[in-house]
């Protein structure tokens, strides 16, 4: 397995797994995402894919440079991890740690001393997946929001 930087030859396999990721964004959206950010040359954006024999995708990893407040965090920039996904049947075999593995590199070639992460309140196995990568809980929000209309 190869962790690479994401080419336009997997577009359509690394849209699917945002789908999976991310389901209340159609597939066509995040077709448009991934192209956008393959045509810009923004260096404070990186996104990673695991790729199995015959260039098989399995999972993707996607990070960018903070410079504002986040949460928990004493510095600036911070690396925050946008994305992690592995496909079910690959997961608990490192994957997410080789992605983790090659963001937190590219991180340090920026100047990130802290990475960061979140997960929603009840996607245990998320939690689970943070800590095993060595991330530690900083605190928990609830958001709020009230109509004007």
């Amino acid at each position: 397995m190869e962790i690479l930087p994401v080419a336009e030859r997997h577009i359509e396999a690394y849209a699917t797994m945002r789908t999976a990721s991310w389901p209340s964004e159609t597939i066509a959206r995040h077709r448009g995402d991934i192209e956008e950010a393959l045509a810009s040359s923004s260096v404070d954006h990186v996104a990673f894919l695991a790729v199995a024999g015959g260039d098989v995708c399995v999972g993707f990893g996607e990070a960018a440079l903070r410079h504002d407040y986040v949460n928990g965090c004493t510095t600036s920039p911070v690396a925050f991890v946008e994305g992690l996904y592995v496909s079910p049947d690959m997961r608990r075999n490192g994957v997410a740690r080789r992605l983790m593995d090659r963001i937190v590199a590219w991180a340090r070639t920026r100047g990130c001393s802290e990475i960061a992460s979140d997960a929603d309140a009840g996607n245990m196995d998320s939690h689970a997946m943070h800590e095993a990568l060595g991330f530690c809980e900083t605190e928990r929000v609830v958001f709020f929001r009230r109509s004007l209309i």
